[in-house]
């Protein structure tokens, strides 16, 4: 790396962390809050959104039935916040919901567990910033005729506040997440004091207008698909309450205790938020449609502005600050929202890694003791879906929520052959009465999301959910094979016993191109070694300076025979290889070593103009069994006067071998 680079870099990311430092890193609960809880309580600014846009299709009249639809999502998250409490202690190692459906249900249940989860983390982000998005857009007209754009460059200054550690993104998130609870909370509590108490009637800027439904008479079974596809839509506040299982490793100790009273926080303050925004959207009247052109009524030139912009303008009325206000915080935590999937998806992939399903980078950490590649592979995951999709909300949300409700249902299955299997060995009455009490918890968790999930997918499939589907299984098979790959080296390398057996013969080879002193070098190395055969070879590329060679040879002190390789087609590679192989052939029992000068330069540009044909060779010859593949560096001027000024160790992995930046 150049110093202008590693410059960058630490600027970016700032110096690199001690493996020791790793416990001065753990989260707080204050930290671990905004760190964990952001989704959760992010999503009320876009599930009540998404409420009242399916009951729209059945016109105004539907919205009566929005606060028994938030109610119910209430009950489920209530229900899920409490089935976790048990996981984060039962399970604290951080493998969450993949850890207790392996454990409980066999691999295979845990495999859907952890490719449903990677799905609904890059789906998070993508939805988080989108919905971002929207609501900056509602106060700059900028940002919504640029979502795509917004969306892709908040992504990426996410990324690299992620890449700087946990606790640093933490620090760096905790104020705009308690200024958003702060917010909402003030918003909610002055809103319905004005109508409750004082008697005010405030009237949302789209109060007036009227819905073009697409049908207003709807019965029975199509009005009960309509409620449930409602409630399939606002369950997508629940997502997020599963990262904190999964980062429990991330908590200070101790450890558990801390991620369960930071998950009941979190559970609190978001059902909180999601009422109060419902039942205040539905007293001041908000008609919210998915295109202005179903809205009787409304100004031609009419943008509609989403469901936290309405209640914001229409409770802070006469104080454009308190409406700019939660304008910005909303869109603040939204986007810092995704954080919860960029902290818990590293870790997810970092233990998947470690079992052997996703590629070992996955289960390193970075400079600053973060799971940097899994970082970046989600922020790449997630622009993607955000390009492709336009950075619409409301198709991004189809695909939403089914992976964590997959998740939601294996675990608590899982939680329950947990207790069970626990319950047939303990005998002291006080644990088994806290197991049974445990069990309970986690059967209504099974019963409450097993029902959320059969209404997301009846819900949701046709209208995008069979795309997360369809990913899910994808990355199910690829995780599958993977394994097997790694399983299959893993007996290769071990099923054989090295019986010690050495070469009857060492047989080395030098390749010539010139006689100067790279080649000499590589001659005195290779003489060093004490081969029982030791030659050197040429290929025959052009015929004078072939022969101008083979003078020079003749007429030096080399000891060594030179042989001429023929190459009619001018190639130098195919030539060696065959030479090489006919040796092999001749004598099966000996062992090859080529060896082949190399020049080490000290600029980028420089590589692309030398060792061009011996990287080829490497190449072809590392699939040749019975062949060791030496190189012989000479340093260009150029790479010494790089090593003197560069005064520092970069190597790749020099952080993680204890060199750091040092002279």
């Amino acid at each position: 790396m150049s110093k202008l680079t590693t410059a960058a870099k630490r600027m970016l990311l700032g110096r690199p962390f001690r493996s020791d430092s790793l416990g001065h890193t753990l989260l707080p609960k204050r930290i671990a809050l905004p760190v964990f809880a952001s989704d959760a309580m992010s999503s009320v600014a876009y599930a009540p959104e998404e409420i009242f846009l399916v009951l729209s299709t059945a016109g105004v009249s539907a919205y009566l039935y929005a606060p028994w639809v938030g109610l119910a999502v209430a009950f489920v998250m209530a229900v899920v916040v409490a089935s976790y409490r048990q996981n984060v202690h039962a399970y604290p190692s951080g493998g969450g919901d993949y850890e207790v459906a392996t454990t409980n249900l066999g691999p295979t249940a845990g495999l859907t567990v952890g490719s449903a989860l990677l799905v609904d983390y890059v789906l998070t982000v993508a939805v988080s910033i989108s919905s971002a998005a929207s609501n900056i857009g509602s106060a700059i007209p900028f940002v919504a005729t640029h979502k795509v754009l917004f969306a892709v460059v908040a992504i990426a200054l996410l990324t690299a506040i992620n890449l700087r550690g946990v606790r640093e993104s933490g620090k760096a998130f905790a104020i705009p997440t308690y200024a958003f609870i702060f917010g909402m909370g003030i918003m909610l509590a002055w809103g319905l004091f004005r109508i409750v108490v004082l008697g005010e009637d405030l009237q949302a800027e789209s109060a007036g207008f009227q819905l073009k439904a697409e049908d207003e008479h709807l019965y029975g079974l199509a009005f009960a698909f309509l409620i449930a596809r409602a409630f399939s839509s606002g369950c997508a506040a629940l997502t997020g309450v599963e990262a904190i299982s999964n980062g429990v490793p991330a908590f200070r100790k101790p450890k558990s205790r801390n991620a369960a009273t930071t998950l009941l926080m979190l559970g609190s303050i978001a059902i909180v938020l999601l009422m109060g925004i419902i039942i205040l959207a539905q007293k001041i009247g908000i008609v919210y449609a998915h295109d202005t052109d179903h809205l009787v009524g409304a100004p031609d030139d009419y943008q509609q502005k989403t469901l936290i912009a309405q209640l914001a303008e229409t409770v802070f009325q006469g104080f454009p600050i308190g409406f700019f206000f939660i304008t910005t915080v909303t869109a603040l935590i939204l986007v810092l929202a995704a954080n919860t999937a960029f902290n818990g998806f590293p870790v997810l992939g970092s233990i998947l890694a470690q079992d052997r399903y996703l590629p070992r980078q996955l289960h390193t950490r970075g400079d600053r003791l973060a799971f940097s590649n899994g970082i970046l592979f989600l922020s790449g995951a997630a622009i993607a879906f955000v390009v492709v999709f336009g950075a619409e909300v409301t198709k991004l949300i189809q695909l939403y929520i089914v992976g964590v409700f997959v998740s939601f249902v294996l675990s608590q299955t899982g939680m329950l052959r947990h207790w069970t299997r626990l319950l047939r060995t303990e005998t002291d009455p006080a644990q088994r009465s806290r197991m049974h009490r445990s069990r309970v918890i986690n059967a209504v968790g099974l019963t409450a999301t097993g029902v959320v999930l059969i209404i997301v997918l009846i819900t949701k499939f046709f209208a995008g959910a069979w795309i997360a589907i369809l990913t899910m299984v994808s990355i199910f098979v690829v995780m599958k094979m993977i394994r097997r790959h790694y399983d299959s080296v893993a007996r290769e390398l071990d099923e054989h016993e090295w019986d010690g057996v050495l070469p009857s013969r060492s047989h080395s080879i030098v390749l010539v191109s010139r006689l100067h002193l790279p080649t000499r070098r590589a001659l005195a190395y290779a003489r060093a070694t004490r081969p029982d055969t030791l030659e050197a070879i040429t290929v025959n590329v052009d015929e004078a300076d072939t022969r101008a060679l083979v003078r020079e040879w003749e007429n030096s002190d080399i000891s060594v025979p030179l042989k001429v390789i023929e190459s009619p087609y001018r190639e130098i590679t195919k030539p060696v290889l065959d030479y090489v192989k006919r040796v092999r052939r001749d004598a099966p029992r000996d062992v090859v070593t080529v060896f082949i000068p190399e020049y080490v330069v000290g600029h980028w540009w420089e590589t692309v103009l030398h060792n061009q044909s011996a990287l080829r060779l490497k190449g072809r010859l590392l699939f040749e069994p019975g062949v060791m593949v030496t190189s012989v560096p000479w340093q260009l001027s150029s790479s010494t006067t790089r090593a003197r000024q560069v005064g520092e160790i970069n190597a790749p992995g020099a952080v993680r071998r204890g060199y750091g930046d040092r002279v």
